[in-house]
């Protein structure tokens, strides 16, 4: 009897020895568990984080990149310049959009073709984008945009107001064919030579609107060869 009980009380010592040891390693991964969700901090954060950003530093603020830059022994980049014909562009842009979109809405009143309306909605819509465009970036540049087109525009505005049907249709037809040809030349030099990201942005897309515009309007039919000679003698140098 002695026997058993001596080897019952082994027994006992064994397998308290065998549950404690198991009850510490599963206690490990928990711990670890809890100090890595407690060093992460919510959702695949960092502790300090924004939403969705792994590395803990965020996007770097335009201060946070010129200063490593200046680190790295780089100088930071200053501001774009923007020369006399970017401010000219970006006013021309302007004005060509409060003359352009109320033609573009009179063709749809006073014109006869269809192919006239056309060319009217694609000047709507051309013209819409551009001139949130062109306020936008005036603004961030600095550079001060009128509110009226020229007296020039206004006058073709008033004319185009006056007309009906076929007299309408040629008339906007050939006007329109003038205007868009010759600021076509200029939006080639002012891509061409500008050193600002924002005009050249503005060039290539108002580069896209202006060829669209001379092309329904040449697909009227209407415009006359005095009006592309016109244009040509215009933008051609030292005529």
């Amino acid at each position: 009897m002695r026997t058993l009980a001596a080897v019952a009380a082994v027994c006992a010592v064994i397998a308290t020895v065998l549950i404690a040891t198991r009850e510490g390693d599963d206690d490990a991964p928990a711990a670890q568990a809890q100090a890595g969700i407690a060093a992460q901090g919510s959702y695949g954060q960092g502790a300090g984080e924004g939403y969705g950003h792994s590395s803990g530093t965020g996007h770097a603020t335009g201060a946070q990149k010129d200063g490593a830059a200046d680190e790295a022994g780089q100088a930071p980049a200053g501001p774009q310049p923007v020369t006399e014909i970017d401010k000219t562009f970006l006013v021309k842009v302007r004005q060509a959009g409060l003359w352009e979109i109320p033609a573009g809405r009179l063709a749809q009143t006073n014109a006869s073709s269809e192919a006239v309306k056309r060319a009217g909605l694609h000047l709507l819509d051309g013209h819409s984008k551009l001139d949130q465009l062109v306020r936008e970036d005036a603004k961030i540049l600095g550079v001060p945009i009128p509110d009226e087109a020229t007296d020039e525009q206004q006058e073709w505005v008033r004319q185009l107001e006056n007309s009906r049907g076929a007299e309408f249709d040629r008339l906007f037809a050939n006007v329109l064919r003038s205007s868009h040809g010759k600021i076509f030349a200029t939006i080639a030099e002012v891509r061409a030579a500008t050193q600002n990201d924002l005009i050249r942005r503005h060039a290539r897309q108002a580069n896209q609107t202006v060829l669209d515009h001379l092309e329904v309007l040449e697909d009227t039919g209407l415009v006359d060869s005095a009006t592309l000679a016109e244009v040509e003698k215009s933008v051609t140098p030292g005529q």
